[in-house]
């Protein structure tokens, strides 16, 4: 492992499997991580998802069928993939990546668990920018 001044495992080897929508991901140390490409689109780490600080998060919704058309290196440290809904302007850190990866099924319950608060569907289609409505019927 000469040369990495930074104990991070870093990617050895990354695959787009178009067809099961999926990032695969083998890791320095080992570990292989299959991520799908609707986590990282929700999750993606852009102004445009994250907002600006905490809580100004933008849930994102109808994302289950979201293809990677491109995916882009940035130096040594991160890809930046072009969604198939025009979104391409989160970098995802190798460490980013691996998080994605360790922690999906704890990242999957999150999401769950903000779409249910906001009261939206994971298939919902996003809302437009315009002012929000906040409609309780269920």
């Amino acid at each position: 492992m000469a040369g990495l001044s930074s104990t991070s495992p870093v990617p050895t080897d990354i695959t787009v499997h178009q067809s099961s929508r999926v990032l695969e991901v083998a890791f320095s140390d080992g570990a292989r991580f299959r991520i799908p490409f609707e986590l990282m689109r929700v999750y993606s780490p852009s102004a445009e998802v994250m907002g600006h600080g905490p809580g100004q998060e933008v849930l994102q919704t109808g994302k289950r069928e979201v293809q990677i058309t491109a995916l882009t290196p940035v130096g040594h440290y991160a890809v930046q993939p072009q969604f198939s809904d025009g979104h391409d302007s989160g970098l995802f850190s190798w460490d980013y990546l691996y998080r994605l990866g360790a922690e999906q099924d704890q990242l999957w319950q999150d999401y769950e668990r903000r779409l249910a608060e906001a009261g939206v569907g994971r298939d919902d289609a996003m809302p437009a920018k315009a002012g929000s409505s906040c409609g309780h019927s269920h």
